[in-house]
C-alpha cells in the first residue's frame, strides 16, 4: 500500500485535513490487511484506487471520492450488517478531528454509505464510486471466479446450502437491474461482461 501514500496524502490535503492526523493512512492500511479479509482486502482497495486513477477526470471532487474509497470497507466484520455505517462513522471521526469543512465531510460520509448498494446514488461522484466498487462484477472471467471464491472464504462459517441460496439472491438482484453501471464509461466497458459473469454464477 505504500505506493498509494502520495495520492492519499494529496487527497487528505486537498480536502482540507490537518496533517497532524495523517497517521490515519497507516491505520487504514492495517485494517484492509486484516487476516479474515479475503475479498474486502488490500487487493480490492488497490483495484478501486487504480480504477479511480483511470477515470479521475470524471469525478467532480476526486479527493473526496478517493478518501471515500479508503474508508468504504475500513471496518469489515462478516457477522455484522452495519459495516458501511461503522466505516462512515470512522471517516466522520477522522475528518472532524482534522478540521475538514462540514460540507466536504458530509459528502465523504454519504459516499461511504452509498456503497451499501441499497438505493440510488444522488450525485455524479456517488455514481462513479458505486461503479468503481461494483467493477469486480465485470472483471475478466478468471478474476470474477477468484472474487467468488474469496467471498465464499469470507463466509466459510456459513453452511454451503445456505450460502448458495443467499449468494444467488444477491447476484440475481444485480442481474435484475435495468443497468448495473450508471456512468457511461463503466456501462460501455463492463455492463455486458458483468451480465455474463452474473448469469453464469446464478446458474
Amino acid at each position: 500500500m505504500k505506493a498509494f501514500r502520495p495520492t492519499f496524502d494529496r487527497a487528505w490535503r486537498d480536502i482540507g485535513a490537518a496533517p497532524a492526523n495523517a497517521d490515519v493512512f497507516d491505520r487504514l492500511a492495517a485494517a484492509y490487511a486484516e487476516p479474515h479479509r479475503k475479498y474486502h482486502s488490500t487487493q480490492h482497495l488497490q483495484e478501486c484506487l487504480q480504477l479511480l486513477d483511470s477515470v479521475r477526470e470524471q469525478a467532480i471532487r476526486p479527493h473526496e471520492v478517493e478518501l471515500a474509497l479508503w474508508f468504504h470497507d475500513a471496518i469489515y466484520d462478516v457477522k455484522r450488517s452495519d459495516n458501511e455505517e461503522r466505516s462512515a462513522a470512522w471517516a466522520r471521526t477522522e475528518l472532524e478531528k482534522s478540521g475538514v469543512p462540514t460540507p466536504a465531510l458530509e459528502r465523504v460520509v454519504d459516499l461511504v454509505l452509498v456503497t451499501r448498494h441499497t438505493g440510488q446514488p444522488n450525485s455524479e461522484d456517488q455514481q462513479l464510486l458505486v461503479d468503481i466498487d461494483l467493477s469486480i462484477l465485470g472483471a475478466p472471467q478468471a478474476r470474477f471466479a477468484e472474487y467468488e471464491s474469496q467471498i465464499r472464504a469470507e463466509y466459510a462459517f456459513v453452511p454451503g446450502w445456505l450460502f448458495r441460496r443467499k449468494r444467488k439472491a444477491i447476484l440475481r438482484s444485480f442481474l435484475d437491474r435495468s443497468r448495473i453501471f450508471g456512468t457511461a464509461h463503466f456501462y460501455v466497458g463492463l455492463e455486458q461482461r458483468a451480465r455474463v459473469n452474473l448469469a453464469a454464477a446464478v446458474a
